[in-house]
């Protein structure tokens, strides 16, 4: 693997855990009335989709192994381009449901 496309992978390793310190011991209720932890959340969302893009720009083959790829690059854009109509439920969602596939994934391929 080339080393651009092992720190993009890093990158997104170490957002993921970012957010799951960033959560740890909260519920939804205790997320939504933190406004630096929904902050600092969103931001680690944003690097995250922003990876994913470069992948599939630079290293198509290797964003083939990222299942849920596109859904995480359409969350940056969501995320960013929606700022003021964020559910935070939805992101809530996205930590608890989804984020840790997409973390085994990231391990496997690093």
């Amino acid at each position: 693997m080339r080393p651009e496309a092992l720190k993009l992978l890093v990158d997104i390793r170490d957002a993921s855990s970012n957010i799951k310190d960033f959560t740890c011991g909260m519920d939804l209720s205790k997320y939504r009335q933190d406004s630096k932890s929904r902050a600092a959340v969103e931001r680690k969302f944003e690097v995250i989709g922003e990876a994913c893009g470069r992948i599939r720009d630079q290293f198509p083959d290797l964003f083939k192994k990222l299942d849920a790829g596109p859904q995480i690059i359409g969350f940056r854009n969501r995320l960013i381009h929606g700022y003021d109509s964020v559910d935070d439920a939805i992101v809530w969602d996205v930590i608890t449901r989804k984020l840790p596939g997409l973390e085994r994934q990231v391990i496997e391929l690093i």
